[in-house]
């Protein structure tokens, strides 16, 4: 079989086509990995002091934070406020947590805040990968 020009010109404009969708599928998912990796820098610099992704310290450990009821590691000192929340730990509770714990909840023992949006976004995207 023999392609004429305009079938090579019509072969050619589809494959092309079909390499800029696949590239334009992975795109989200190179800059979330860029986002998991700013996330962790941040983690580590704003919020190891007190947390660890895997070992309680003077907060608890947050693998696993994410869809997790507050208050729910049984062997965590929370404080009484928390583990009372019945709040679950998630993009929305977690930026609004991190905005400010003691609007979110009273009396609670965390007072540390991440003041700028775009920085709990990242943090919060890389909480929600953590096993």
């Amino acid at each position: 079989m023999t392609l004429t020009s305009n079938d090579r010109r019509m072969l050619a404009t589809g494959i092309v086509a079909v390499v800029a969708f696949l590239i334009a599928l992975t795109l989200p998912f190179a800059g979330a990995a860029n986002d998991t990796a700013r996330g962790k820098e941040l983690f580590e610099k704003r919020c190891s002091g007190c947390h660890s992704p895997d070992r309680d310290m003077e907060g608890p450990h947050l693998g696993g934070v994410y869809g997790r009821r507050s208050g729910a590691i049984p062997a965590f000192p929370y404080s009484q406020a928390l583990k009372k929340a019945e709040i679950t730990w998630n993009a929305d509770t977690l930026d609004r947590w991190l905005t400010d714990p003691e609007q979110l909840v009273p009396n609670t023992d965390m007072a540390f805040r991440v003041e700028k949006a775009d920085e709990r976004a990242e943090i919060i995207r890389y909480l929600q990968e953590l096993p």
